[in-house]
């Protein structure tokens, strides 16, 4: 009885794990353009890294970007927001994960132009790049880089 108990006990607890975890990330609001594919890349690659991401098509991304605090120099093809963080770029989820987690004060994280080999530019090169975590008033630092 108490076996039957424990295995039954265990059970519910492995089927819902999946969904703690999918819970546990915040929805991510993306401002792209209609006509971006790779912004939709970018969409699915923080789909498959367990975000939920509410998209919504605009004439001018730029407008977001100024809204959220991101300086038009670190500016890409897509803006987003979650969490009170601008989220500028092609900005890998690992690195949108780490800042939710670790919650630094700044505006954000920028990946700015859209350099080939991050999340949504993948293709046959991959170029250097990096991930800067923006400040008040513009200020960067340099969250990550990639090879």
């Amino acid at each position: 009885m108490l076996l039957r108990f424990l295995t039954q006990a265990a059970s519910a607890v492995l089927l819902a794990l999946p969904l703690a975890a999918s819970a546990a990330q915040p929805v991510i609001e993306v401002y792209k353009s209609a006509t971006c594919g790779c912004c939709k890349e970018w969409v699915k690659h923080l789909e498959a890294n367990g975000f939920t991401v509410k998209t919504q098509d605009v004439p001018n991304t730029s407008d977001y970007r100024e809204k959220f605090g991101i300086p038009n120099e670190y500016g890409s093809c897509h803006t987003g927001r979650v969490n009170g963080y601008a989220i500028e770029g092609h900005v890998p989820a690992s690195d949108i994960k780490r800042l939710l987690a670790t919650k630094p004060k700044a505006r954000g994280l920028a990946v700015p132009g859209m350099p080939m080999g991050s999340p949504g530019m993948e293709g046959p090169r991959k170029d250097p790049y990096e991930v800067l975590l923006v400040q008040d008033g513009g200020k960067t630092s340099v969250y990550k880089r990639y090879p």
